[in-house]
This record gives structure tokens, C-alpha cells and sequence, in this order.
């Protein structure tokens, strides 16, 4: 189960785009909550907030528990963050609510562990990370806030498929591949200056 994030925002009364201009004028960011058969619930962030929100991995992911000032609590996952095309701060967000039994489509990252101990990369092998996040169904009770494998025992060729991960009880991959690779341990690539030192070192002498 993802760690639920707890975080305050305050009441917007109207929609449009003069709203939110107004609502950022005031230092806020616009957002609305969505779904659950309920009418959208219009709110303002702190942008600082929604920052440290989508800094963080697995925030695709990430439950929040949103306390509205005044409107009670709903519990809703990021769906979209539009970001200013030059500043890169946001300038608006949409909120998708959960209710109990829903069925939701997320984005969970993976974690890599043992990366220091696996034999395959102190012989000088390189982690290839074919999927940083996998794309599951999970029911809104039981979103996983990342899944995890142990590479420690890897070696050269060696890789990490969707059953070597951790984590993933209660979810459906949505990648139509079955047991899907996840990362590799690459063999070391050999520097083309030392190809040129070998080659002139078997070269005949004159």
C-alpha cells in the first residue's frame, strides 16, 4: 500500500480561466479532484506543496489525503500537472478521488537494491534499467507505492523480469508481455582508445 500523504488546501468557488489567473495572482496554485460519481471539487495549493510533491519519486503513484478548509477530506491520486512552459513552475493540477473498490491505472516505480554487491557489475558490468516504472491496475486500497528487487546476486547477462520484483501482490501489469524484463547486467563496453592500444600492441614491428 502507497504511504498516504497528508496535505491542506483551501477552497476555490468558481472554475474558467480568470479563476485560476486570479488564483495564481495570489500566489496559489489551481487544482481540481475528479470522479467517484461526485461533482469536481475545486481547491488551491501551496505551490511549494506541489513541488516537493513531484521532486520526490513515485509520485504517480503517491496517495494524498487532501484536507480542504472547510470541505472535508478526500483521498486522491495526481493524474496531471501543467507547469509553466518557461518558469517550469506549476500552474495547475488535476486530482483523480479514490473511493474504496475502485479499480485505478498507475504508474509505480522500481527500486534497484544490491547494486554494489552484484558480481555481475564488480566485473565491471553495467545495469541496463529497461523499465523505471511499471504500469499496473491496482484497486485504490492496495496501490503500491513502488516495487523493489535485490540485484546482488547478478552477474554479466543476468537479468530482472516482472516476477523477480517485490511488492506486486494485489496488482495486474498492464504491459502485455509475459514476465516482462525489468533491467540487465550488461557485459562491460571496451573503450575504443583501449582497442587501439591492444591493436598496436599485436601489430608486428617493422
Amino acid at each position: 500500500m502507497s504511504k498516504i500523504t497528508s496535505i491542506e488546501a483551501s477552497a476555490r468557488a468558481k472554475a474558467g480561466k480568470g479563476a485560476a489567473r486570479a488564483t495564481r495572482r495570489a500566489g496559489l496554485v489551481p487544482a481540481v479532484i475528479y470522479g467517484g460519481k461526485k461533482e469536481p471539487t475545486l481547491i488551491a495549493l501551496d505551490p511549494r506543496i506541489v513541488i516537493k510533491g513531484i521532486q520526490a519519486s513515485g509520485w504517480r503513484s503517491r496517495v494524498y489525503e487532501i484536507k480542504v478548509a472547510g470541505g472535508g477530506t478526500e483521498r486522491a491520486l495526481i493524474r496531471d500537472i501543467q507547469l509553466h512552459p518557461v518558469k517550469d513552475t506549476p500552474e495547475h493540477v488535476d486530482f483523480m478521488r479514490l473511493a474504496a473498490g475502485q479499480k485505478v491505472t498507475v504508474e509505480v516505480s522500481v527500486h534497484f537494491t544490491g547494486e554494489e554487491k552484484a558480481p555481475g557489475i564488480k566485473r565491471g558490468g553495467v545495469l541496463n534499467i529497461v523499465r523505471h516504472t511499471v504500469e499496473v491496475e491496482a484497486d485504490a486500497e492496495h496501490i503500491p507505492e513502488f516495487f523493489t528487487v535485490d540485484l546482488s546476486a547478478l552477474d554479466i547477462n543476468d537479468n530482472v523480469r516482472w516476477e523477480d520484483l517485490k511488492g506486486t501482490e494485489n496488482v495486474t501489469p498492464l504491459v502485455h508481455i509475459p514476465n516482462f524484463v525489468i533491467a540487465t547486467i550488461a557485459a562491460p563496453s571496451v573503450d575504443a582508445a583501449d582497442e587501439a592500444e591492444e591493436g598496436e600492441a599485436e601489430a608486428p614491428s617493422a
